[in-house]
């Protein structure tokens, strides 16, 4: 028998909580079980659902018993371009490390779920914060030799499991290790948890790797509304507008009622009777959805007494069924969420005195909430009831005014440019969210106004410069919510114009 002497040379890259430590353990039980020199090693990640957590695995492909004797040296980390096997449990994690040089577009084998879990870095952007899938997947593409993509957590949940058993049986049936498939079985019954789920994960990616099942080349992550009692009654004005009004008439009735999607379609169809350009058209009918449905407190409410989403955390956990599941959510409303909820001639004179004393970027009301409980469940659901009060609230007729202004100045460089008027439209991406979130995008976008977008239409500047500045000071106040870019943008702006 020949024996080789290179090492398979394994990385593993997960999210915490993903399992990646446990499918690295099966990896290395099985290795032994066959008799196979193995070594690992790990770098964990900082929390769950945070910390990227990486492991290598170095297998001498011969067994112990042909070396007559001899001990392998294997390595405790890869080298650049080394690396056979990369098993991801998620596109972006696939990305990162064929991207860090480990893989070799002539030698690499790459198996990965093609499902997103989204870093923080792209949760806390101000605008749209998320990596261009299509990018990701070039990457993976142009550094690796073959490859195994589908969504993987979708099979994960049909089978009861997580991740990690459906990379195991990916792996499995690879035929990339001198593995038998019922060895890597045997791993998962003797670790005694969750075995049966374990196991039909395992045999879900086992198929997928021969061929059994489809393997999806692009999952689309955007998912329509659901359909809500009363939004048919607006049907028949949706015929001249874009198609994604539906999807914000449907929004927008959940978040509040018909007659406030009515209100979404008069403000479409005064835009409309300005410019017929499909581009803006559809562009504002997504923003303007958006700000009409803003952040509140009984918003928020809303959301997390929906009986979904206890189906939805069951499922994420593998909740078997009547299991308890127990859920908290820690809540830290400021003085202006409590205003927010007041009529106006209530709220306005006690934000005056918290801003005046400071208290609305240091007052909080911090508390925890078991909204699994009744009494925790009752209390969210009371506020979300409050649904009709909304329009009676300082924040929604201070919302009103902003969404006017903004679709009024958009109606104005829509008379100049279309281009114009859709960059002025993109601004909406500065304002969401609420407490600091939101007091932040809101200035920014106020001084974007008042020092740009307002000159630019009523002092009469060349449309090429004006579609410039904006989209840089746009472009500055996204990057840094904290308004310095934003200050150096600005003052070039001004400087330009003196010259």
């Amino acid at each position: 028998m020949s024996v080789s002497t290179q090492p398979i040379c394994i990385v593993v890259a997960a999210m915490g909580g993903e399992g990646g430590g446990v499918l690295t353990d099966w990896i290395v039980e099985a290795a032994n079980a066959s008799g196979l020199a193995v070594q690992s090693t790990s770098v964990p990640g900082v929390a769950q659902r945070t910390g990227a957590t990486t492991y290598y695995i170095e297998i001498f492909p011969t067994p112990l018993s042909d070396l007559n004797g001899a001990q392998p040296i294997l390595a405790l980390a890869p080298s650049a371009g080394e690396v056979d096997l990369i098993v991801a449990t998620e596109l972006m994690e696939a990305a990162r490390s064929v991207t860090r040089g480990w893989s070799s577009a002539t030698r690499t084998h790459l198996i990965a779920s093609t499902h997103r879990v989204h870093a923080v870095a792209e949760k806390m952007e101000m605008g749209d914060g998320r990596y261009d899938e299509a990018k990701l997947r070039r990457a993976v593409e142009a550094g690796t030799s073959q490859r195994l993509l589908f969504d993987m957590e979708q099979a994960a949940r049909s089978a009861g499991c997580i991740v990690n058993a459906v990379l195991l049986g990916a792996l499995a049936g690879s035929g990339k290790l001198p593995i038998a498939p019922e060895t890597f079985e045997e791993q998962i019954k003797a670790g005694g948890k969750a075995v049966e789920s374990n196991l039909r994960g395992f045999r879900l990616g086992l198929a997928a790797a021969g061929g059994e099942v489809p393997v999806e080349a692009a999952p689309s992550h955007k998912r329509p509304h659901a359909e809500v009692s009363g939004a048919e009654s607006l049907r028949t004005r949706l015929a001249h507008l874009p198609e994604i009004a539906a999807e914000g008439v449907k929004r927008l009735v959940a978040y509040q009622d018909v007659r406030y999607a009515g209100l979404y379609l008069d403000r479409l169809d005064r835009l409309a009777a300005i410019s017929a350009d499909a581009v803006l058209l559809a562009r504002v009918a997504k923003y303007l959805a958006v700000r009409m449905s803003f952040e509140d407190v009984i918003s928020v409410a809303r959301l997390k007494t929906d009986p979904a989403r206890l189906e939805r955390i069951r499922a994420e956990i593998g909740a078997a069924p009547g299991q308890p599941v127990v859920v908290k959510d820690f809540l830290k409303p400021g003085i202006e969420e409590i205003c927010s909820l007041l009529p106006g001639f209530l709220a306005r004179p006690i934000l005056a005195l918290a801003h005046a004393k400071g208290w609305t970027e240091s007052v909080y009301f911090g508390r925890e909430v078991a909204s699994s409980g009744v009494l925790g469940f009752a209390a969210m659901r009371l506020m979300a009831l409050l649904r009709p009060w909304r329009r009676h609230c300082h924040r929604f007729a201070q919302e009103q005014d902003e969404i006017e202004a903004w679709l009024a100045a958009v109606g104005a460089a829509a008379r100049l440019s279309p281009a114009l008027a859709l960059e002025v439209a993109e601004c909406a991406r500065l304002i969401k969210g609420y407490g600091e979130t939101w007091r932040r995008g809101s200035g920014n976008f106020r001084r974007i106004r008042d020092t740009v977008i307002t000159p630019a239409i009523d002092g009469g500047w060349p449309v090429p410069f004006a579609l410039d500045a904006l989209a840089n000071a746009r472009a500055a106040a996204l990057a840094d919510p904290e308004g310095k870019g934003l200050d150096r943008t600005l003052a070039a702006i001004a400087g330009a114009l003196r010259r």
